[in-house]
């Protein structure tokens, strides 16, 4: 006999309002595949675009939205997954091995779920992306966010010079000055260029990572010193930029740069080894995942309202208990 697990699923693309509560069959894992018991399942603000189908990969109906989970193995083992394909905002899902951590006593379920996904991005646009040097200057945007209060944290931890923060409001703004930004700035000036180039002691910047798209990426873009490294690994504003003339990239020595971590999926290496080391971070107090609030799983759609009003901070959880 099948047991029936809560879940959310949509049926139709659109946005948090189509998120509806319901109960289906527990998944079955395929071969290679296991099934856990889900403790606390991420919210990401790309969970936004799935359920609009207006994110990177396509999306299937009918689905079940949510990329990371923490959960037990039938052994017990507290583990945080991946699910590049889904299927998080449920009471068991199906997880890859190779994507599945052991999870520290010292670190808690909302930690865990903001390191898997948030904090991977975070740590590879310094590693992998933007080869981030010391004493560079680092711009983090959306700094209150999941991946800008862990990126404004590694970007100290990584050596970085002076950290400029970005943030829609005084708190935000507070926060990531608490968490090791030098200096923090309001993205809603009338030039957000130069605002930045003032945060810089009046030069312009080395890295900037940056997930809002249209005029916030233009401005950043222009903001960028000779040998700088704009990341991009979002588009919030779900407004374009403006085309990238490659004579205006030579002429200045700018790089533009894109992440999305499916690319790492394929290699385990990649999500292992940072894993490792931000637990560790944590462990020793060096790293402070925020988390930002628990949802009961049935109210996944005041999640998503709140996190695409800009009123959350930190990493979001949803309790499936509830």
């Amino acid at each position: 006999m099948v047991g029936h697990m809560r879940a959310i699923q949509i049926t139709s693309f659109g946005g948090p309002e189509v998120l509806t509560p319901t109960e289906l069959p527990d998944p079955v894992a395929p071969e290679g595949f296991e099934v856990i018991d889900v403790l606390a399942a991420g919210v990401n603000y790309a969970d936004t675009h799935a359920i609009e189908d207006s994110y990177l990969a396509k999306q299937k109906l009918p689905m079940v939205p949510g990329a990371e989970v923490v959960g037990r193995r039938a052994d017990g083992t507290r583990v945080v997954g991946l699910l590049l394909g889904g299927g998080g905002y449920a009471q068991k899902a199906v997880v890859h091995p190779a994507a599945m951590f052991p999870i520290p006593e010292k670190v808690s379920d909302g930690e865990a779920l903001a390191l898997v996904l948030q904090g991977l991005t975070a740590w590879h646009l310094f590693r992998t992306s933007t080869h981030l040097a010391a004493g560079e200057s680092v711009v983090v945007h959306a700094a209150a966010g999941g991946v800008g209060t862990l990126a404004v944290q590694l970007a100290k931890a990584f050596g970085a010079g002076r950290v400029i923060a970005t943030a829609s409001s005084e708190d935000k703004r507070k926060l990531a000055l608490d968490l090791g930004a030098d200096v923090a700035v309001d993205p809603a000036t009338d030039d957000l260029k130069a605002a930045l180039i003032e945060a810089n002691g009046g030069q312009k910047v080395d890295i900037v990572l940056e997930m809002v798209g249209g005029t916030v990426f233009d401005a950043s873009l222009a903001a960028l010193a000779p040998f700088g490294r704009l990341a991009t690994y979002g588009m919030a504003s779900r407004e374009q930029p403006s085309p990238i003339d490659p004579g205006a990239l030579i002429g200045t020595s700018r790089a533009v740069v894109g992440f999305w971590l499916t690319h790492c999926a394929s290699k385990p290496e990649m999500l292992h080894g940072p894993m490792t080391e931000m637990f560790g971070m944590v462990e020793r107090g060096e790293l402070r995942p925020v988390v930002g609030g628990t949802y009961p799983l049935t109210e996944a759609r005041r999640a998503l309202e709140d996190i695409r009003a800009r009123r959350t901070t930190g990493k979001l959880v949803l309790d499936p208990s509830s």
